[in-house]
Parts: structure tokens; C-alpha cells; sequence
């Protein structure tokens, strides 16, 4: 299945100079109708000048119109390319965490030492959200705050444990988070009343 690309204001003028040629090719073959049926004291310098023009407007006419055919082909190749690659740069970021974690996984199963498994789990886990905060992800601070609509998801409502708590959001089921200042997860909240 094919799909749909929409047409950029360059595609756009591009397909109106491409009608203005076709406009100017028509209106150049009239002109030459026109000359030789009148009878003109110079018709055939008359025409061969018009047909020379019409033969310029016809070479201009198709190498723009394969020039826009260039640059579709060319554009849609480039867009196939970026969709096909735009995660990239966060895989290959997130493989030295990856490493870490089936180092850890192996630490697992030959030690016996928990505050040593522990310690290196914590590492592993920092080291993700390093990697991912460096890449703009940034988590949301919900708990304690306003119920926002706008930033937050209302799972359920509770009794608030005080009174400073009511409309405020007093635990969170799911963290949210915003990507380059952009919300791209609501959060899951418990909303006191």
C-alpha cells in the first residue's frame, strides 16, 4: 500500500511553473495557427520565429517538469531513509547500557553477595537514566503538585491524608514524561480529595 505524501509549497510551485510552460507551449502553437492562416506579407520568418519560441518553451517545459521529478523521487528517498533511521542515535547510545546490564546479569548469577548485586543494579539503572536524560527525556515531577489535566492522567481518587493535600496529586502509578519539553507520556496519578 502506497503511501500519501503531501505536496510541500516547493512541489506546489513547482506544478504551477510546469502549467504556466504547458499555458505558454498552447498559447505559442495558437499564435502560429493564427499567422499562417492570416495572410501576413512575412509569414514563414513570422513562423519559424514563433516556432522556435514554442521549441524553447517545450525544452524549458521538460526539464523542469524532470526536474520535479528528480527532486519527488529524490525526496521521498530521503523520507524513507530518515523513518528507517531515526531511532539510530538512541539505540546505539543505549547499547553501553545494554552491555552493562548482561555484565550485571552474569554478577547475578556468580555471586553471592547482595550489597554487591545491589550496588551494580543501581549503577546499571543510573547509567540508563543518564543516557536517556542526555537524549532529552526528562521525567515529571507529579507528586505533592497540582492536578493538571494537561500533564496528568486521574487513575482514582482517595480521602487526602491532610488538608494540604486535597486536589493534589498524593502518589503517582505511573511516572510521566516529557521529551525536548514536550509531554510525550501523561502520568498516572492518585488524586487526593
Amino acid at each position: 500500500m502506497e503511501e500519501k505524501t503531501k505536496i510541500t509549497p516547493e512541489e506546489e510551485a513547482l506544478a504551477e511553473a510546469l502549467k504556466g510552460f504547458s499555458d505558454a507551449a498552447t498559447t505559442a502553437e495558437e499564435a502560429i495557427a493564427e499567422k499562417t492562416d492570416a495572410n501576413n506579407p512575412e509569414p514563414e520568418n513570422a513562423v519559424e520565429k514563433l516556432q522556435a519560441e514554442l521549441n524553447e518553451q517545450k525544452d524549458k517545459y521538460i526539464r523542469l517538469f524532470a526536474e520535479f521529478d528528480n527532486f519527488k523521487r529524490r525526496n521521498a528517498k530521503e523520507r524513507i531513509e530518515l523513518i528507517q533511521t531515526a531511532g539510530k542515535e538512541v539505540i546505539t547510545s543505549l547499547l553501553d547500557v545494554l552491555d552493562d546490564c548482561d555484565r550485571a546479569e552474569k554478577q547475578i548469577q556468580t555471586s553471592e553477595d547482595l550489597q554487591q548485586i545491589r550496588e551494580g543494579i543501581q549503577l546499571v539503572f543510573g547509567k540508563l537514566r543518564n543516557t536517556m536524560q542526555s537524549k532529552g527525556l526528562k521525567p515529571m515531577e507529579s507528586i505533592e503538585t497540582d492536578f493538571d489535566v494537561e500533564k496528568h492522567e486521574a487513575i482514582t481518587e482517595i480521602p487526602a491524608p491532610n488538608p494540604t493535600l486535597v486536589d493534589k496529586v498524593v502518589d503517582e502509578v505511573q511516572k510521566g514524561y516529557y521529551l525536548n519539553d514536550k509531554i510525550i507520556r501523561f502520568a498516572k496519578v492518585v488524586v487526593g480529595k
